[in-house]
């Protein structure tokens, strides 16, 4: 019986609902943007530097939507910290340990993100839009890498761990070349503070729910068997 962390149980759970609820999150975080913002208003957002300011200015319309996107997207973070766990423990072997190191310090950026972003949400209805976007916008850098600039470092860990997993899964024969692809493209999703969400954003963490959901559900039953070798080019 395999007793390394995260289990059967919280390993399998972690890898269907993972990635299912971070999908869910960026659908949210893309429609409540589109319902938040007038034709006109979404014209000079995409006309700004940064993302941030269409997206205060969405929060002040909607802000019970944009609370509900935003947690949704940073509890499928935290979901899939065990989910890579499970997954690097599968495949087995210093590549995907590495990989999945990697993986989980990028999930450590995207929620002080999400502090990052409840902060600013918070300051748009005790200072005002206008005065709180100021603000941030002053302080944009810094707050987005962070003290010592430890989570944008850490944010880094989601594209190379994505790339060792991928490969290290494709090579036990845990993932066919396919969904180790999957994988691979999910890690591409952007990192940073107030960032907006987009249609491809959705598709590829769609995709990742299609890599590791049914991966999930073999380790929920029980019935992955060991690593097998090297995949086929052409598999799935």
């Amino acid at each position: 019986m395999n007793m390394y962390f995260p289990g059967r149980w919280i390993g399998g759970a972690a890898l269907v609902l993972g990635p299912a609820v971070l999908a869910a999150g960026y659908l949210l975080r893309y429609t409540s943007t589109a319902a938040a913002l007038t034709p006109e208003q979404q014209t000079w957002a995409e006309a700004q530097p940064f993302a941030a300011y269409g997206q205060l200015l969405a929060y002040t319309s909607e802000p019970a939507l944009f609370t509900l996107a935003y947690g949704v997207f940073a509890l499928g973070a935290l979901l899939l910290f065990p989910a890579f766990a499970a997954l690097a423990q599968r495949v087995g072997g210093a590549l995907a340990f590495w990989g999945g190191t990697l993986l989980v310090a990028g999930l450590f950026a995207r929620l002080y993100f999400a502090g990052a972003d409840q902060t600013a949400f918070q300051l748009t209805e005790v200072a005002g839009l206008e005065q709180a976007t100021n603000w941030i916008m002053k302080e944009y850098v810094d707050i987005s890498y962070g003290p010592w600039r430890i989570p944008v470092w850490a944010s880094v860990g989601q594209y190379a761990g994505s790339l060792l997993l991928a490969v290290a899964a494709w090579r036990s024969g845990v993932l066919g070349t396919a969904r180790a692809l999957m994988l691979l493209l999910a890690g591409g999703t952007w990192m940073g503070v107030l960032k907006g969400a987009s249609i491809p954003d959705v598709l590829v963490t769609v995709l990742l729910c299609v890599a590791l959901i049914p991966l999930g559900v073999a380790v929920l039953r029980g019935r992955t068997v060991a690593p097998a070798g090297r995949a086929k080019v052409l598999s799935w």
